[in-house]
């Protein structure tokens, strides 16, 4: 449960994740209460604390005006080892989350490669002006025999 709040998606085989989905819907509703008793209760469930704030700093706020039906959970696939049946657990805003956080990155990643072509650009530039004095010493040399 604590990997599935700090990560916000895990997968997990079946069994597992709907047992997981019973008991993290119980500690996200006592993270939407916020008071003390439901710190410590929540701490009790699961005793880690950089999940359980970010439990009640960053997702429950999410939650605020739900009642219940935090989590999705979706059949994957079969596992090749065992054939135990997979599933993904995750919030059911993980992919507007998911896109916020890659926005940014994909406008820097535009940034990045404005800033190279550029470059490239100038390096050309500079490649051509070295090659132009080149070619009229030689012609002044082939002038001068």
């Amino acid at each position: 449960m604590a990997s599935l709040f700090v990560y916000q998606r895990i997968e997990t085989t079946l069994a597992k994740a709907k047992e997981v989905k019973k008991l993290a819907e119980r500690v996200i509703t006592l993270g939407i209460k916020g008071d003390l008793n439901s710190k410590r209760v929540a701490l009790a469930r699961v005793p880690n604390r950089a999940a359980i704030a970010k439990l009640f700093n960053e997702i429950a706020p999410r939650f605020s005006g739900r009642n219940g039906g935090y989590l999705r959970l979706v059949h994957t696939r079969n596992r090749v080892n065992d054939a135990a049946p997979m599933a993904v657990l995750e919030f059911v805003d993980y992919e507007e989350i998911r896109e916020k956080k890659e926005e940014p990155k994909k406008a820097e990643a535009k940034e990045q490669k404005a800033a190279q072509k550029e470059q490239k650009a100038a390096q050309k530039e500079k490649k051509v002006k070295e090659q132009k004095p080149a070619k009229k010493k030689k012609e002044e040399k082939k002038e001068g025999e």
